[in-house]
């Protein structure tokens, strides 16, 4: 799998480190039972299709970026540097 480092041009994916999918979660208030935070630690829905996730070009220039990508096929759909988008990192 390639991806297109705005900053950089194209690169392997081993340059780069998956952060995670780039959706808020709404963090349980501190007092909430401990069922609640490991969902929210451990479960996430893992649905088909198209997802935006963070990665970080960390063996290039370092920047935050928020891909597109469907999980079924790994085709990227788009690359944008997440400060730039508009939505930062959460």
């Amino acid at each position: 799998m390639r991806l297109i480092c705005p900053i950089c041009g194209a690169r392997d994916r081993r340059e780069f480190y998956y952060q995670g999918a780039a959706v808020a979660l709404e963090r349980p208030v501190p007092e909430a039972d401990a069922e609640v935070w490991d969902n929210y630690l451990h479960l996430r829905k893992n649905l088909p299709g198209d997802l935006e996730e963070l990665w970080s070009h960390d063996a290039g220039c370092g920047a935050w970026l928020r891909v597109t990508r469907n999980t079924v096929t790994h085709e990227i759909k788009a690359v944008v540097l997440a400060a730039e988008s508009g939505r930062g990192t959460s």
